[in-house]
């Protein structure tokens, strides 16, 4: 039984040598991961995702390097822009590791090296750009900065995807005064606005009663014109009427007489001028209808002649007595002619 455990002791101390022989051995790297490995102080290879296989004791594990896309945050830097204003400025950087090797080897502290670059070609790139051209030029400082970035961190095995600003904070009077400029240059564009909006306005207005103005002026001219047209056509078509039915003057006298009341019966008319064709027109009435006592005497009025029987020596009795004569004269001349018309019907 003692043999037994003395051999069994080393059975057990070789097992577990072994065992730890083939763990040394043995290395599984993750996903986006690089493992440096050194043999004796030399850098040998790097280690890929997977199973993978070193000599114990002769190799190990250096550096283990994440390959993913990184996001450096810096700290808000104070930078002199060209105007001699101190702003500051916190970026934020986008790199990834392409060289697991030159990262771990070209390179002490890969991190501290990218802050440093990145703080001084922030100055550069702001010291030569004024206050107004740095607040309103981000993306072109974010591209000058990635340039210079990527090209210095290039040997270092690392690349610089994006450079981003987040802040850019000026000094607090700064602040003010921008905040005045702001607030004086949105009332200078209200008032503008607001003038522009009442001279428009005006204009639509002016423009509006012009063309209203045009409207009434065509219209009250093709009115005009219309009326006018409707006048012509109702005297050619009286003139048609009266040749074609071939009217006695004697007609023609009865109309004339008819239209004088109409004549003289404006509103404004404050004295009436009796014309030369009445005699005419009451003396060829008379005729017609056989003459009359009293169309004779408003013939003789009109005429200035002598009337027959008593006369009256005041001339304005006697203007009174011609006219009254002269409208019964009419007034028969009307009762005859629509006598005659139902006679003819």
């Amino acid at each position: 039984m003692g043999d037994v455990m003395e051999l069994a002791v080393p059975i057990i101390v070789a097992a577990v040598v072994v065992a730890f022989a083939v763990l040394s051995t043995v290395r599984v790297v993750p996903q986006a991961r690089r493992f440096n490995v050194e043999r004796f102080g030399r850098y040998r290879t790097t280690l890929q995702p997977g199973l993978n296989f070193i000599i114990p004791v002769a190799d190990r594990i250096n550096t283990k390097l994440d390959v993913r896309e990184q996001v450096l945050s810096s700290r808000p830097q104070p930078v002199i822009t060209e105007d001699n204003l101190v702003v500051n400025i916190d970026t934020v950087l986008y790199y990834q590791i392409t060289d697991p090797r030159a990262a771990a080897y070209e390179v002490a502290n890969y991190l501290q090296a990218i802050d440093q670059l990145t703080v001084t070609t922030l100055r550069n790139v702001i010291g030569s750009m004024d206050l107004e051209r740095t607040l309103t030029s981000r993306e072109e400082i974010n591209t000058r900065l990635r340039n210079v970035l990527d090209d210095a961190t290039g040997k270092w095995g690392i690349r610089v995807n994006r450079v981003e600003i987040k802040a850019i904070d000026p000094p607090s009077t700064i602040k003010e005064a921008m905040e005045k400029q702001m607030r004086a240059e949105r009332d200078k564009r209200a008032l503008i606005l607001h003038a522009e909006g009442e001279r428009q306005a005006k204009i639509l207005t002016a423009e509006g009663t012009r063309q209203q103005e045009i409207l009434v002026a065509q219209g009250d001219r093709q009115a005009a014109i219309l009326r006018a047209d409707g006048e012509a056509t109702a005297l050619e078509r009286v003139f048609q009427a009266v040749h074609q039915n071939d009217a006695d003057p004697k007609v023609l006298a009865y109309k004339y007489l008819e239209m004088l009341p109409q004549l003289a019966g404006g509103e404004h008319n404050t004295f009436w001028v009796i014309p030369g064709e009445l005699t005419q027109a009451v003396r060829a009435v008379t005729e017609a209808f056989g003459g009359t006592p009293h169309e004779e005497e408003a013939v003789a009025a009109v005429d200035g002649r002598p009337t027959p029987g008593p006369t009256s020596t005041d001339p304005a009795a006697a203007v009174e007595q011609a006219a009254r004569q002269a409208q019964d004269a009419v007034a028969d001349a009307r009762a005859e002619v629509a006598a005659a018309e139902r006679d003819a019907e």
